[in-house]
């Protein structure tokens, strides 16, 4: 069994979603918390949000295990996204809230999950840019995420619609982002562009703008297409005013 889904499309675009899974091995789930097993964490029905990026045929990934297995959008050397800020780990021990993930005395085996849930995702990103930059002399990523929108751990009061990242600029052109930004600046959704989230591990670790590899995160405020917790459900009516405002993104992001 793979560590991910993956579609491959015929635009010079690839679509990540890295905290879309739900799954938990049976041999994790016996040493974690109550708490750990509703991962609140997730981004909730991100790929239900999405569900145009097949007809537009670009290529799409998405996790099948829980974040809380491991988070694919941090490094395996341990460093810091946002220095002297909260922040959880490659293997979470706590929720975004301070929960514990882990009953007493045990702590994840990093070193084996590295291997059999991260390390195949990314190699799998990193063969998917390498093949759309060969046959399009470009290679787009969209990193897709959400969160609840208000964490108070991460950041004070309620977090904005829609927060473009680019790793302050450092993973995608300049151009590119200028139009994106005047897309959801359009929209009557609230946003920032490299606010509090400028994008995690895999949009700096990927975007190389001056090879033409163009790296993107967005990171959606999940009451703009939900109710959020303790309700936890989609709702088509929300989703379907998002919807446009995210196609526009995406097809600015084919070109």
């Amino acid at each position: 069994m793979t560590a991910f889904h993956f579609h491959q499309g015929s635009k010079p675009l690839l679509v990540s979603m890295p905290h879309v899974g739900l799954e938990i091995p049976h041999d994790i789930k016996e040493g974690m918390t109550v708490e750990a097993l509703s991962m609140i964490d997730t981004d909730w029905y991100i790929d239900q949000l999405y569900d145009f990026l097949k007809d537009m045929d670009v290529s799409i990934i998405r996790a099948r295990y829980s974040r809380y297995v491991v988070d694919l959008n941090r490094g395996t050397d341990g460093a810091n996204l946002y220095p002297g800020k909260f922040e959880t780990t490659l293997c979470p021990m706590n929720t975004f809230d301070g929960e514990v993930l882990y009953k007493d005395g045990i702590t994840p085996d990093i070193n084996s999950r590295t291997v059999k849930y991260w390390q195949p995702y990314h190699d799998q990103v990193f063969s998917e840019l390498a093949r759309l930059k060969e046959k399009f002399g470009r290679a787009m990523l969209w990193d897709a995420h959400s969160i609840k929108s208000r964490v108070p751990q991460l950041f004070e009061g309620r977090l904005p619609d829609l927060n473009i990242g680019t790793g302050n600029g450092s993973a995608a052109g300049h151009a590119l982002v200028e139009k994106l930004d005047e897309i959801v600046k359009e929209s009557h959704y609230s946003s920032a562009l490299n606010g509090r989230f400028k994008g995690g591990y895999i949009t700096r670790n990927y975007g190389d703008p001056q090879n033409d590899i163009h790296a993107v995160q967005l990171e959606i405020s999940q009451i703009t297409y939900m109710d959020e917790a303790p309700l936890n459900q989609f709702r088509e009516d929300k989703a379907d005013q998002l919807r446009p405002v995210l196609k526009s993104l995406i097809e600015t992001m084919v070109g």
